[in-house]
């Protein structure tokens, strides 16, 4: 059996919390002293080796974290316009949401004509929208409704500063109106 395989994985699905020798032990039903030795032996293997990951212990905790000596390029990753731009599908999307909150998926595909689970994952990552409940009825659907992340990128106090509509509107004009709003604020989207 791959033990250190088995470790490497729990710590990468355990992300930032790391887990305790205690923890890992009990999911591979062995000695936390063998444990703790195979992280050592690993953590040697990394530090010695060319990749980028290390493991690092805070107290009994240990985290699977990316060498220091690549935190510039992490950096400029992060910092890259490119990785900030939203997709039309995803503009379309966060507009119906913004405009007609609470909403299902459902909803929003029934206006867009198209499925937009995807669109929905990118808006849940960037934080700007988020399940605010459930639909009444069969299945219970998640509603989706913007965040604060939603207001501050788009200098709002409140949606109520969102351009209006008019009162005769339908879905087609819904949806007009709100990219001509979300193309004035793309850029902002770009920083």
């Amino acid at each position: 059996m791959n033990w250190q395989g088995i470790i490497e994985s729990l710590l990468f699905a355990a992300g930032d919390e790391g887990l305790t020798s205690k923890q890992i032990a009990s999911v591979l039903e062995k000695p936390e002293a063998e444990i703790r030795t195979l992280i050592h032996e690993m953590k040697k293997d990394y530090d010695e080796s060319t990749r980028g990951l290390t493991i690092v212990q805070f107290g009994d905790t240990y985290e699977l974290v990316t060498k220091k000596e690549f935190a510039d390029y992490l950096k400029m990753l992060v910092e890259s316009p490119h990785q900030h731009s939203l997709s039309q599908a995803a503009l379309e999307t966060l507009a119906i949401i913004a405009y007609r909150q609470p909403i299902t998926r459902v909803e929003i595909e029934e206006i867009r004509g198209v499925k937009t689970e995807r669109p929905i994952q990118t808006l849940m990552a960037k934080g700007l929208i988020e399940e605010c409940g459930r639909a009444e009825g069969t299945g219970r659907a998640y509603l989706y409704g913007t965040t604060k992340t939603f207001l501050d990128v788009f200098g709002l106090k409140d949606l109520n500063e969102l351009p209006k509509l008019p009162d005769d509107v339908d879905d087609q004009d819904v949806q007009n109106e709100a990219d001509l709003f979300f193309e004035t604020f793309q850029e902002r989207l770009d920083v």
